[in-house]
C-alpha cells in the first residue's frame, strides 16, 4: 500500500533552496581549504570524537534531500515508475561518485604521468553514501506512514549501535579500525579501494549508511509537516523545539555512544538532526513568514543546482592540480602559497582562498540561474 498523496499546497517553499545553498556554500569552503597554512579550526572535520562546524555540513545536505523528497512525492505515481526513478537516479548519483574519485584517469608521480588504476579507485564516498541513503530512504517512505518512519528511525539508530557492539574487536566499538564498519569495508573490499588517508578506515564506508539515512528520514519528515501545516507559524514552532529536543538527547546519549561524525554514531545523527531541523524552521520563519529577501537569491542559485555545483567544484580543484608548478604542487596549491599566503597568511589566508574559490563556484551557479537550468542526475 502507497502513502496517501499530501494535500496540495503551494508551491516548494524557497527556504529549502536557501537552506540546501547555504550548505552547499560551506560544503565548498570546508572542501577547498587555501593550501599553505592550517585552516581555521571549525572549518576542518573532528579527528574522531567531537564536533565542528564542518560536521555539520553532509548530515544537512542529506536532511535537505530528504526535504525534498516529501515535496516530490506530493502526487501520487504508480509503483513500477517511482521504482525505476529511484533506483535509476540512485545508481547514477552513485557512478558519478566513483568517476568524481577515479577522475582524471591519469596521475602524476615520481615517474611522470600514467593511469591511474582501477584497483586504487576509492568505491566509497560522499556521493555514493548519498545515493545510497536516497534509495534506502526512498524505500521507506513509500510504503511507511510517519509513525512507521519514526519506529524505523529509532530501530535503525539502535540496531546500528547494537552491531558496533557485537561485531566489533573486543573493546572497539568506536576505535578507528576495530570497530564493525570498518571490519565490513575490509571484508567487502581490497584496502585500494577505500579512502587513502586513514590506512583502511573509510569515513563513508556502507554501514555508516544506515544510521546516515534516519538524516535523510528526518529530512522528509520535516517537509511532510509543512505540507499537512494548519499553521505555518505554529509547524516552526514544533520544528524547532523538537530540534532543541534532539541537541539536548543527543548530548545526553554522548556519554555511551560518542558524538563522531566519521563513525556517524547515534548520538551525531540527533545532534545534526536536532540543528538542521532549527536552521530550517529558521530559514522557514524568516522567508515564507517574514517575508525577508536578504541572502535569499544568493544562496537559491546554489540551492538550485547543489548536485551540479558541488561536482563542478571538485573537479575544478582536480584539474587545477594537474598544472605542475615545480616548488608547490599543483596550480591550485600555488594560488593558495603564491598568492593568499602572501597577501594574508595563516588561517584567514586560506579561508580567503576558500571563499575567492567558492564564490567561482557560486559564478557558475548563477550563469546556470540566469539561464533557467536546472540539471538533476
Amino acid at each position: 500500500m502507497t502513502a496517501a498523496p499530501f494535500p496540495a499546497k503551494p508551491q516548494r517553499f524557497v527556504s529549502l533552496d536557501v537552506f540546501r545553498g547555504a550548505t552547499i556554500f560551506l560544503m565548498i569552503l570546508v572542501n577547498t581549504a587555501g593550501p599553505g597554512a592550517k585552516p581555521c579550526t571549525q572549518l576542518v572535520h573532528a579527528k574522531w570524537i567531537g564536533f565542528t562546524l564542518a560536521d555539520l555540513v553532509f548530515p544537512c545536505f542529506l536532511f535537505a534531500m530528504g526535504n525534498a523528497m516529501s515535496f516530490a512525492t506530493r502526487k501520487p505515481i504508480a509503483t513500477g515508475p517511482y521504482l525505476k526513478h529511484l533506483f535509476r537516479r540512485g545508481a547514477i548519483i552513485f557512478a558519478i561518485g566513483f568517476f568524481m574519485f577515479w577522475y582524471p584517469f591519469v596521475r602524476h608521480d615520481a615517474d611522470g604521468w600514467s593511469m591511474a588504476p582501477f584497483a586504487l579507485t576509492r568505491i566509497p564516498g560522499v556521493l555514493q553514501r548519498l545515493a545510497l541513503c536516497y534509495v534506502l530512504a526512498g524505500l521507506m517512505v513509500r510504503w511507511l506512514d510517519w509513525k512507521k518512519l519514526l519506529a524505523a528511525c529509532v530501530v535503525l539508530l539502535l540496531g546500528y549501535w547494537a552491531i558496533l557492539l557485537t561485531f566489533s574487536l573486543p573493546g572497539e566499538a568506536y576505535s578507528k579500525f576495530g570497530n564493525a564498519g570498518t571490519r565490513l569495508d575490509l571484508y567487502l573490499l581490497p584496502k585500494g579501494h577505500l579512502y587513502k588517508k586513514d590506512g583502511g578506515f573509510d569515513p563513508e564506508g556502507f554501514l555508516g549508511t544506515l544510521p546516515a539515512t534516519v538524516n535523510v528520514i528526518a529530512g522528509y519528515l520535516a517537509g511532510v509537516a509543512i505540507l499537512r501545516a494548519g499553521s505555518l507559524q505554529n509547524t516552526l514552532r514544533t520544528l524547532a523545539l523538537a530540534g532543541a529536543a534532539l541537541v539536548i538527547a543527543a548530548l545526553a546519549w554522548s556519554p555511551w555512544f560518542p558524538i563522531a561524525k566519521k563513525l556517524w554514531t547515534g548520538s551525531f545523527v540527533l545532534l545534526t538532526v536536532g540543528i538542521a531541523l532549527i536552521l530550517l524552521a529558521a530559514a522557514s520563519w524568516l522567508f515564507e513568514v517574514k517575508g525577508v529577501s536578504a541572502g535569499k537569491r544568493f544562496f537559491t542559485i546554489l540551492g538550485r543546482n547543489p548536485l551540479a555545483i558541488y561536482l563542478f567544484s571538485e573537479l575544478l580543484v582536480i584539474t587545477m592540480n594537474l598544472v605542475r608548478i615545480p616548488g608547490y604542487g599543483g596550480l591550485y596549491d600555488w594560488i593558495g602559497i603564491a598568492l593568499f599566503q602572501q597577501l594574508v597568511p595563516g588561517p584567514v589566508g586560506s579561508l580567503l582562498c576558500a571563499f575567492i574559490y567558492t564564490m567561482v563556484c557560486w559564478g557558475v551557479g548563477w550563469a546556470l540561474d540566469r539561464k533557467g537550468l536546472i540539471l538533476r542526475a
